[in-house]
């Protein structure tokens, strides 16, 4: 039989090594569905309920793979469902590539149905390498591009195939004028900075009585040097959010997160330290880095496009992060003075008792923070967390620990609802035989979640560990939306805007035959954490928390206090309740002690 196009397109990515491929059928990818079925379904098609869902599936694959992640859609309204996902690959620097159908390539320009410029679409998320295949030649070029380009940008990229291209008979290119060869593969890689700039690097940090490290994802394979740099020059680390599985929590020096979901002692450090590290992380908001001009800086970054951003780096550091910090090493000097080091580790210590404390207190019905402070201690050691963006993201930030081999990943910059548990799917089918645990909100369930539960009802076999949790704060408000306009507009909640129903996640995961756990009292929720972790499949634990316990982030501006005491004075729905969790949750920072471990009760007010 003739090998099609099609046949071609699946089988180079098979020689890529390409396992999966998250997508949903529709007719402009026919060519491909029928190769699919000739291919005996090798790379695997991974049915999602939704283009936008195939995208973030590929995203959570590659996050937690290391590899590139594939999705596949058809032409017109598939192609644009993809838009959400890729973009969220584009801003985290994620490494996927888009195979996308298009209308035959005799009536482009006639206005035909779905017909779509998709060029014009991808242009901005697919910018490092966007190609349409229009003649059979072409596909090996186009293709092995699109992936190397992936790998090496670690970036989004996308192929739009016709759909009367993809039954063409396939001819490799000739050598010929004008046509462009092909071939496989690509190696690993490092760069490390000119000696000079780690000198000069070194010169800075050695100077440096007050060092404070900030590391995010691009410090993920350098763990071990990481430590061996903080240790060498008594600093503190604190984690960007990305990053959150660089290090982990056990260290004593490790802050934890930054920013508004960040910790006490990370605020701290940055504020009072004179010497910033900052490997692998683009961390955003400035405000909470050091002030100028007070602290000398230098950055680690693989990606010369993205160093000299945020802050006034004195030495920007173009490298990947293992190989630059081995480099670094034996220029820099042990920092014999340990107060800095010492006073780190205390303000983690106090920080601990704070969270625990703030778990503690009651609420009505159930604390949300003591929802993730009590899933903590029963995570398995090789869990994989998703973290979906909402109020919840919060609490995955400053509660859960990460230990021994845990991996955790969330939607850092473009920060989209809805992906968590698409990401715990697509981690799934890189690592099979480890557990998934996925953290959401019921406005990010309603809004994608719950459909998706479809699919992990669907391919609950296709797991060696068939455990994918998916933990619900369900409190019938979009809540973080609701707290950044009480602090950042002095609005009161917008009930027609932030109100949700109460739809129940465990009642539907339990039609599709999963596990349904719906828990209303605080001492419920271990045990239900424990059942659901225990489950023979996919399971669902929905936890009716408290809307009014506030997210409060680790240094409350005066501007934010005043605003949010506006949004009070001007009828906010919730008032009472925001004063009372307001109040008992910002006092537990300067209590000296507080209620024994155990579940919340109203002896811990």
């Amino acid at each position: 039989m003739t090998e099609k196009v099609a046949d071609r397109v699946l089988a180079r990515l098979r020689e890529w090594g390409v396992d999966h491929v998250f997508g949903y059928p529709g007719d402009g990818i026919n060519g491909l569905l029928a190769a699919w079925g000739r291919a005996g379904n090798e790379p695997r098609f991974v049915q999602s309920r939704h283009e936008e869902m195939s995208a973030f599936e590929a995203v959570g694959y590659a996050k937690f793979s290391g590899r590139v992640g594939v999705c596949a859609a058809t032409s017109g309204p598939g192609a644009v469902h993809l838009l959400n996902g890729l973009y969220d690959a584009k801003l985290d620097h994620v490494p996927v590539v888009a195979i996308v159908g298009q209308t035959h390539r005799s009536a482009m320009g006639g206005s035909y149905q779905q017909e779509v410029d998709l060029h014009s679409v991808f242009k901005d998320v697919a910018s490092d390498f966007l190609e349409t295949v229009t003649v059979p030649e072409q596909l090996p070029n186009v293709l092995d591009r699109a992936i190397r380009t992936a790998y090496g940008r670690r970036c989004p990229t996308a192929v739009i195939i016709p759909a009367d291209v993809q039954d063409l008979d396939y001819e490799p290119p000739g050598h010929e004028f004008k046509m462009v060869p092909s071939s496989l593969g690509i190696s690993g890689w490092e760069s490390v900075p000119s000696q000079d700039a780690l000198e000069r690097a070194a010169g800075i940090l050695n100077a440096g009585d007050k060092v404070a490290m900030l590391v995010g994802r691009g410090a993920a394979g350098a763990r071990a040097e990481v430590v061996e740099v903080a240790d060498l020059l008594g600093a503190g680390i604190a984690k960007a959010l990305l990053g959150k599985d660089a290090l982990p929590d056990e260290l004593p020096h490790v802050t934890g997160s930054i920013g508004l979901l960040g910790t006490r002692p990370s605020y701290e450090m940055m504020r009072d330290c004179d010497t910033l590290l900052t490997v692998g992380s683009s961390f955003p908001y400035s405000q909470f880095l050091p002030e100028f001009g007070k602290a000398r800086a230098v950055q680690i970054d693989i990606d010369p496009h993205m160093v000299g951003l945020r802050y006034p780096y004195d030495v920007n550091l173009v490298g990947d992060a293992g190989a630059t910090l081995r480099a670094l090493l034996p220029l820099l000097r042990r920092n014999e003075a340990r107060d800095w080091y010492d006073e780190i580790c205390m303000s983690v210590e106090r920080w601990t008792d704070v969270m625990r404390r703030r778990a503690e207190l009651s609420a009505d019905p159930i604390n949300p923070e003591y929802v993730a402070h009590a899933l903590d201690p029963l995570l398995p050691e090789d869990a994989i967390l998703t973290a979906d963006s909402g109020s919840a993201t919060n609490w995955y930030a400053r509660h859960i620990r990460i230990r021994g081999g845990m991996r955790g990943s969330l939607s850092g910059t473009l920060a989209t609802m809805g992906c968590g548990v698409p990401y715990a799917i697509g981690a799934k089918f890189a690592h099979p035989d480890r557990p998934a645990v996925a953290l959401v909100g019921d406005g990010a369930m309603q809004m994608n979640g719950m459909a998706e539960l479809v699919t992990a009802a669907k391919y609950r076999s296709a797991w060696e560990d068939p455990r994918l949790v998916v933990g619900v704060w369900s409190n019938q408000d979009l809540n973080q939306v609701t707290w950044e306009m009480r602090s950042m507009s002095g609005a009161p909640q917008f009930l027609p805007s932030q109100s949700l129903p109460d739809v129940s996640s465990a009642a539907f995961a339990e039609s599709l035959g999963l596990t349904g756990i719906r828990v209303e009292r605080p001492e419920d929720v271990e045990g239900a954490w424990r059942k659901a972790l225990a489950a023979d499949g996919p399971a669902v634990v929905e936890f009716l928390t408290d809307p009014s316990v506030p997210p409060v982030p680790p240094h409350a501006t005066w501007e934010q206090l005043e605003a949010t005491a506006k949004s009070m004075l001007k009828g906010d729905p919730d008032r009472a309740g925001m004063a009372r969790q307001g109040i008992k949750a910002k006092i537990q920072e300067f209590l000296p002690g507080g209620p024994g471990r155990g579940t919340p009760s109203g002896d811990a007010d």
